[in-house]
């Protein structure tokens, strides 16, 4: 795959006031991602997060079939030592990591498969909402033969609990839309022609919240589910030396006291 087709594959747009979306189109391969991908996926990424105007991005497969079907099997027939394995799981876990650490609110809108390396995409994003056909899992015993790191399990079991997650990699078994939702995981389940309008309310509404309140709660649970930390000063003198709240107290208090009179 040369540079212009990884371009074509992978790309980002403005999608309203305040909202991008990052669009992963390999339909013909159910979206599965090559390095390259990778790569530029965290481009555009570093691009959307330099953008003071993007409020909130979106993450969604094309094709309606699948959100991200994990990795091109081929990037796998080369492997002849485990050393290799722990390379692919490294880059992974920088691509998941950066997802993670994306200021402003991400939301993961998935229409069929979320699998393998896709899940654990839809996993790093704050809010996931899907199609009521859409399917959830990582068959790796069934198919691969292969693993998940310690960290990507780790944020499994954050958004799964410990059973469902047994279930998908030991039994290679999936979860249905109505039990993802019923668990936590999904925010929302539409039908496929209300998915782009729940995906569009869910992110004018995180758009219009504030983004330093956003940004620090966003980093503390980060830091406590995948560090096991509870340092936050930096962040906690980040938000209340910031101008947003100055205003917002500043704010209140006229209404407040607009409110008594």
């Amino acid at each position: 795959m040369n540079a212009a087709s990884t371009r074509a594959c992978v790309m980002h747009r403005l999608v309203g006031a305040g909202m991008a979306e990052i669009v992963i189109d390999r339909p013909e391969r159910h979206n599965a991602m090559t390095l390259p991908m990778y790569e530029e996926f965290l481009r555009i990424a570093g691009i959307l997060q330099a953008d003071a105007s993007v409020r909130c991005i979106l993450v969604r497969g094309a094709g309606g079939k699948s959100f991200v079907a994990g990795t091109d099997i081929d990037h796998f027939r080369d492997f002849t030592s485990g050393t290799q394995g722990i390379a692919y799981e490294a880059m992974i876990e920088q691509v998941i990591d950066a997802v993670e650490r994306i200021p402003v609110p991400t939301v993961a809108v998935i229409d069929g498969w979320a699998a393998g390396g896709g899940l654990a995409l839809a996993t790093a994003c704050d809010f996931r909402v899907c199609s009521d056909t859409s399917r959830f899992g990582a068959p790796i015993a069934r198919t691969l033969s292969n693993t998940l790191s310690a960290r990507n399990l780790a944020r499994l079991i954050a958004a799964f609990g410990v059973p469902r997650v047994k279930k998908m990699l030991l039994l290679a078994d999936h979860l249905d839309a109505p039990e993802a939702l019923s668990c936590g995981y999904i925010y929302a389940v539409s039908t496929k022609d209300e998915l782009e309008a729940a995906t569009i309310a869910l992110a004018r509404r995180l758009a219009s919240l504030s983004p330093v309140t956003q940004h620090a709660i966003k980093e503390s649970m980060r830091r406590v589910v995948m560090e096991h930390q509870l340092v936050d000063d930096d962040l906690v003198e980040q938000v209340y030396g910031s101008q947003s709240f100055r205003d917002a107290v500043a704010a209140f208090g006229s209404k407040s006291n607009t409110a008594r009179r």
